[in-house]
C-alpha cells in the first residue's frame, strides 16, 4: 500500500501575501496543483494533505482530487507536521513524503525512490556547488548516519555538499515509531522530520539515497525571487525539450508555456507568445509575436498574426488568423479559412474558405463554404436575455456594414448589400437590401470579376 503526504500548511511569510504559499503559481498553475497532478500518476491508495494557514482557501482551490484533510494548527517543523497525519495512516505499507511548494519533482524520480525503500527509507539527495542554508547528509563508509540542519552544522559539516531535499519514502511502521518519538531540542525549537533518519540509524536501519534526474526538480519556494527564478528555469527546460524536437523560436526566452504545448514538424514561434492550458500546433504552424493562445488545436500551415487572443477553440488548416483577432471559446474555424484584424468570433463554425476579414462580429453563427462577410458586419446573436443563431448558407455575400439579427437565416449564394439590417430569412442566389424597408430583388445577376 502507498500513501503520500503532502505537508502544505506553510504561510509562506516571504511572499507578503494572503494566499498560503503552495498556492502561488507557477507555469500558470498553483504550486500545490504541479505536486498533486504529479501524484496521480503513482496510483497511490491514500493522499494525505497537511493544511495550515488560511487552509479554507487550500480547500477552496482543490476541490476536484480526492484527498484526506489533515489540519497542523501551529506550524511547530516538518516532523510536526507528518505527525498530523499519523491518524489517517494505516499501519502497514509505505509512505511518500512531499512538500507542497516543491513543485517539480517528477513521477519517474519519485517512482525511482519508491522502489528504493526496500530497507524501511529512501531519501532523495544530491550534490550542489552552493549547500548553504540546507541539510547535510552525513555518512560513514559510504552508508548515511545523519542529517544535520546549517544551524545546527559545524564548520566540517557545512563543507559537505550532499543536501536533503526533504522528500522520503518511509515504512508506515517505522512512522508510527518514530514520529511520537520526536523532541524539539535543536537551535529552532522545532520537530524536524529528519530526526527519524537518525532514529533509524541508531536501530540499524540502512538509508538507502537515489538522485533526481534534473537539479531543480528539489527547489521549494520561499519567496517571489525564489519563484521568478524557478519559473525561467522551468520555461527554459520546457522549451529545450521542444527546441530539442525541431520546434524553432525566435527567442526561446520570451515564450511562456503555461501547461502542455505539443508541435508538429517545422513550428514557429516568435516572440512574447503565451500558451495556455492544453495546446496542439501541427506541422508547418506560424506563430507570431504576442499571442495568447489557450487550449486550443491549429492545423497544419496554419498562420497566427501577430497579437491574437485564441481560446478552446479548434483551428483547421492552411488558416490565416490576424492581427488583433479574437478567437473565443468554442469557435471551430474549418481550413483555409481567412480571419482578419479586429474579427471576434465566438460560439461559431466557419466552413472550408470561408472569409471574415474586417472588424466584424460572428457569434453563436454557422457559417457556409467560401462565404465573405464584408467589413464591420455582425451577428446581433443576443437579445438581452437569450441567444440565437445566424446560419449563413454556401457561397453568400454578405456586404460591409450589414446587422444580421438571430434568428435568422441567409441563403445559399445570397448577396446582402452593404448596410442593411436584416431581420428575416433571405433567399438563396438573390440579392436581398434591408435599408428603409427590406426588399428581395428578382432577376438580379452577382457582379463577377473581369
Amino acid at each position: 500500500m502507498l500513501n503520500i503526504i503532502i505537508l502544505a500548511g506553510g504561510k509562506g511569510t516571504r511572499m507578503k501575501s494572503v494566499k498560503p504559499k503552495v498556492l502561488q503559481t507557477l507555469a500558470g498553475k498553483p504550486l500545490l496543483r504541479h505536486v498533486l497532478d504529479t501524484c496521480k500518476t503513482l496510483g497511490a491508495d491514500n493522499t494525505i494533505l497537511i493544511y495550515g494557514y488560511n487552509g479554507q482557501m487550500v480547500k477552496d482551490e482543490i476541490t476536484d482530487t480526492d484527498l484526506i484533510w489533515a489540519q497542523q494548527a501551529e506550524q511547530l517543523g516538518t516532523g510536526h507536521a507528518v505527525q498530523m497525519a499519523l491518524p489517517h495512516l494505516p499501519k502497514d505499507g509505505k509512505s511518500l513524503i512531499l512538500y507542497g511548494d516543491v513543485p517539480l519533482t517528477q513521477a519517474s524520480t519519485l517512482q525511482k525512490l519508491i522502489d528504493a525503500s526496500t530497507n524501511g527509507i529512501s531519501m532523495l539527495t544530491m550534490r550542489v556547488d552552493n549547500p548553504f542554508g540546507l541539510g547535510r547528509i552525513i555518512r560513514t563508509d559510504g552508508k548515511v548516519i545523519a542529517i544535520v540542519e546549517e544551524k545546527d552544522a559545524t564548520d566540517a559539516q557545512k563543507a559537505i555538499n550532499e543536501i536533503n531535499s526533504g522528500i522520503y519514502c518511509v515504512e508506515n511502521a517505522l512512522l508510527h515509531k518514530y514520529l511520537p518519538a520526536l523532541t524539539n531540542d535543536n537551535a529552532q525549537g522545532e520537530y524536524y522530520l529528519t530526526d527519524i533518519i537518525k532514529m533509524a540509524v541508531a536501530d540499524g536501519v540502512d538509508i538507502a539515497t537515489t538522485l533526481p534526474e534534473l537539479g531543480f526538480e528539489i527547489e521549494g519556494v520561499n519567496d517571489r525571487i525564489q519563484l521568478a527564478n524557478l519559473e525561467r528555469t522551468y520555461q527554459a527546460h520546457l522549451i529545450n525539450q521542444l527546441q530539442l524536437n525541431g520546434v524553432q523560436f525566435a527567442d526561446p526566452s520570451r515564450v511562456d508555456i503555461r501547461g502542455t504545448l505539443r508541435c508538429g514538424q517545422d513550428v514557429f514561434i516568435d516572440v512574447n507568445t503565451i500558451f495556455v492550458g492544453d495546446v496542439v500546433l501541427g506541422s508547418g504552424v506560424q506563430i507570431d509575436s504576442g499571442n495568447v493562445i489557450t487550449d486550443c488545436t491549429i492545423g497544419d500551415n496554419s498562420h497566427i498574426k501577430p497579437n491574437c487572443v485564441l481560446s478552446e477553440s479548434t483551428i483547421g488548416k492552411d488558416v490565416a488568423i490576424g492581427p488583433f483577432a479574437h478567437i473565443r471559446p468554442k469557435s471551430v474555424i474549418g481550413d483555409e479559412v481567412k480571419i482578419g484584424n479586429f474579427v471576434e468570433t465566438k460560439k461559431s463554425t466557419l466552413a472550408t474558405g470561408a472569409k471574415v476579414s474586417h472588424l466584424s462580429y460572428i457569434g453563436d453563427a454557422v457559417v457556409g463554404r467560401a462565404v465573405n462577410v464584408g467589413a464591420g458586419v455582425i451577428t446581433c446573436n443576443y437579445d438581452g436575455v437569450n441567444k440565437f443563431t445566424t446560419t449563413i448558407g454556401d457561397n453568400a455575400f454578405v456586404g460591409s456594414n450589414c446587422s444580421l439579427v438571430a434568428p435568422v437565416t441567409i441563403g445559399a449564394n445570397a448577396t446582402i448589400g452593404a448596410g442593411s439590417v436584416i431581420t428575416k430569412d433571405t433567399p438563396d442566389d438573390k440579392l436581398t437590401l434591408a435599408r428603409s424597408k427590406q426588399t428581395t430583388i428578382d432577376g438580379w445577376q452577382r457582379p463577377v470579376k473581369k
